[in-house]
């Protein structure tokens, strides 16, 4: 049986559909209850919880073979680091009462630092946690930066006629469809096959901001849609005014895309993943045509 922590979040989703579809038994973590129930649908056993709770994620955990574990985060919230780290301890408590001894870890880019990547730090925080634990099998996957990040641009690009970010328009990024994360962290799970703490590195595509938006502009039919850098006091008036952000969040997020833009944050060793970002502009199209 195998736990997947995010079960209704943009990997956990991907991930439990496919250890589904090998047949595995699954056992399907989140918080809400209404989209926990489409996954029981598919065949999973769903668990509803509070993941801060390390006593609830230990009963959730025992019993498996393997867990997949991430700490979702909350933008909205007043201190950042302060809940990630809430989370990542009850993580490393529950995988120690539990007993389990193979966990797949979603990580991020840039988590080898312990400073100057934003809201990278916490990750880098967790990882050490869970290289403390003893007898455990610890697969930690760094990922580049989504994809799906660029559905929040489609809202801009109707109004404004742009994509807009504060990341250097030239710089290489590494980016990744979650797909492709789920894929992995599937394969990790059923085949238990690493000893010890292992760091897989995953990167779909190095793209720059200026190369992303000249494919969404060819999927989306406007081949003349320009990226344009915002100055990070622009970036942060939008996030905390518009999207609701708190200033802490803000604050990490922009110390993030500063780290991007001076190259700070690549892979070292990282394996290419299949899907191409023409392929995902596809679903970024429908999606753009869907608004009307």
């Amino acid at each position: 049986m195998i736990t997947v922590m995010g079960a209704t979040g943009n990997t956990g989703r991907k991930l439990t559909e496919l250890l589904l579809g090998a047949g595995e038994e699954v056992r399907a973590l989140g918080r809400s209850p209404e989209k926990l129930a489409e996954l029981a649908v598919l065949g999973a056993t769903t668990v509803a919880g509070d993941v801060r709770d390390a006593d609830h994620l230990a009963r959730a955990f025992a019993g498996a073979d393997a867990v997949y574990t991430l700490t979702a985060f909350d933008p909205t919230l007043p201190d950042y680091h302060a809940d990630q780290d809430r989370r990542g301890e009850a993580i490393a408590s529950a995988i120690r009462e539990s007993g389990v001894r193979h966990v797949v870890a979603l990580s991020s880019i840039g988590a080898q630092l312990a400073a100057g990547n934003g809201i990278i730090a916490s990750l880098h925080r967790q990882e050490q946690r869970l290289r403390t634990l003893t007898g455990v099998d610890v697969l930690l996957l760094r990922p580049g930066a989504f994809f799906e990040g660029f559905y929040s641009a489609l809202g801009t690009i109707r109004h404004e006629g742009v994509v807009a970010d504060s990341v250097a328009p030239d710089v290489k990024v590494p980016m990744i469809a979650t797909a492709d994360i789920a894929v992995a962290a599937a394969g990790a799970l059923r085949a238990r096959d690493w000893s010890g703490v292992v760091v897989r590195e995953l990167i779909g595509q190095d793209l720059t901001y200026a190369e992303v938006t000249a494919t969404i502009g060819r999927a989306i039919g406007r081949p003349d849609l320009r990226y344009v850098q915002l100055p990070d006091e622009a970036l942060a008036a939008i996030l905390t005014q518009s999207a609701g952000f708190s200033p802490d969040f803000t604050a990490q997020f922009i110390e993030f895309n500063q780290a991007l833009s001076a190259g700070r944050l690549r892979p070292t060793e990282g394996s290419a993943t299949p899907t191409r970002f023409e392929e995902f502009a596809a679903m970024l199209a429908a999606a753009y045509a869907a608004m009307g």
